[in-house]
């Protein structure tokens, strides 16, 4: 069944079954390999990436469900990884084995565009169920901190923005 997405700002057509779960959809129709498969239970946060601007697991999330909503992926953050989020990460030095970060990102820039200021406490309630192996925790939330200090709010790639 043929299904039409706005993709990082982009109008797709993706021709799967229905039940075919959106991070299938990204990673091998689509070609975008920023979230990653986990667990496929959606408890380790991964695969999210943001539908209607919400923080969703992409694992969990049918094709079916999506509908007119907007999805944004890692890549669609920013066209050249300029996003807060992005250099605020690179500045804290969060990543490790960088497995989590994309779904990491995209948790921290849903909760950046409901509360552009948020305390410890709003970022580890945004941040729970975003599993790092490699225990960064405390450098995820103080790069969170930062990238609300440069205003992240959510930018994606759009047609006039693209190259």
């Amino acid at each position: 069944m043929a299904f039409e997405l706005n993709v990082n700002g982009r109008t797709v057509s993706v021709d799967v079954p229905a039940d075919m779960p959106l991070l299938w959809a990204l990673r091998d129709v689509l070609h975008l390999h920023g979230a990653k498969y986990g667990c496929g239970i959606g408890q380790c946060g991964a695969c999210t990436v943001l539908l209607g601007g919400k923080a969703v697991r992409a694992c969990l999330t049918p094709i079916s469900a999506v509908g007119k909503q907007t999805i944004t992926t890692i890549e669609g953050l920013s066209p050249d990884g300029t996003h807060p989020l992005q250099l605020a990460w690179q500045e804290v030095d969060v990543p490790q084995c960088g497995y989590c970060q994309a779904g990491q990102i995209m948790s921290a820039a849903a909760l950046l565009a409901r509360n552009p200021k948020p305390g410890d406490k709003d970022i580890e309630a945004a941040m729970n169920g975003n599993l790092c192996r490699c225990g960064t925790y405390l450098r995820i939330r103080s790069a969170v901190h930062r990238a609300a200090e440069m205003g992240s709010a959510p930018r994606t790639q759009t047609p006039a923005n693209r190259e």
